[in-house]
């Protein structure tokens, strides 16, 4: 009876979820052109709160906080979702002249609250003045961007996060691959949830915005928003059928999980 009844309470949790996500489609309009590392994505990082520092011996990792303190830290689903919202929702015009900064809170703001599955046509874009690219914008107005595109919290109540507590197969992530590839297809950015859930070595969010396949694997071009400066690399192994991430100043590397939000449901 108390299996019963823990199965039942299970099933009405993930129908409740399913509902608080909200199940229609996503928008059928597709961007005209793939997204465009250093073109597309912000000028700043998001800042680590901690150095790490790595142990090859036994893989243990330990910290210690930055000095002087970090001022923008824990927005790395903030800025993925962002960098999504304003590929597929906003349209840059240089030949326009630049505007104050009230418009451009105004225009951040209609932005940011387009549901990240949408696309709107070409036509319906929101036009950001006096600007070719996100990247040389946010150059400019980056304390706009910051405090516009959502606080810290958004990063923790992210709606997809329940995903990371159930099992990420080898068949998961192989089909997690076709589905990534598909939104590269149609030319939409895929923003991931990285995790090794229940360790807490990596808790993280990329932007895939390109991939390269060969027999041995296929690898992806990922934005990292800790790392502004150049595309990161996310493998996947064909024959172990698992995604592995380089080492980098916050993981020392090896395999990772991964699921895509703002998909399928209104994550």
């Amino acid at each position: 009876m108390g299996s019963k009844l823990l199965k039942n309470s299970l099933l009405l949790l993930l129908l409740a979820l399913a509902l608080a996500s909200g199940c229609a489609s996503s928008s059928d309009h597709s961007p005209s052109r793939p997204f465009q590392f250093r073109q597309d994505t912000f000028s700043y990082a998001n800042e680590l709160v901690w150095e790490y520092e790595f142990d090859d011996f036994t893989g243990d990792t330990t910290h210690r906080r930055r000095v002087p303190p970090p001022t923008y830290t824990h927005h790395c689903f903030v800025v993925a979702r962002a960098a999504k919202q304003f590929f597929q929702n906003a349209r840059f015009d240089a030949s326009q002249p630049k505007a104050d900064e009230e418009t451009y809170r105004a225009l951040v703001r209609r932005v940011v609250s387009i549901a990240p599955r949408k696309v709107l046509p070409e036509d319906r874009k929101i036009v950001v003045p006096g600007y070719a690219s996100l990247f040389s914008f946010s150059e400019d107005w980056e304390h706009v961007l910051k405090a516009e595109c959502g606080g810290a919290w958004r990063s923790y109540f992210q709606k997809g996060h329940w995903r990371m507590v159930l099992p990420l197969t080898r068949a998961n992530q192989s089909r997690m691959t076709e589905q990534l590839l598909d939104s590269l297809g149609r030319n939409r950015p895929a923003v991931i949830h990285v995790v090794r859930f229940p360790r807490l070595t990596i808790n993280h969010s990329l932007v895939v915005f390109d991939a390269e396949e060969n027999k041995e694997d296929i690898r992806f071009s990922v934005y990292d928003p800790n790392h502004p400066e150049k595309p990161s690399t996310l493998t996947f192994d064909r024959a172990t059928r698992r995604f592995h991430l380089p080492r980098n100043p916050y993981f020392i590397g090896g395999r990772v999980d991964v699921y895509e939000i703002y998909h399928a449901w209104n994550y």
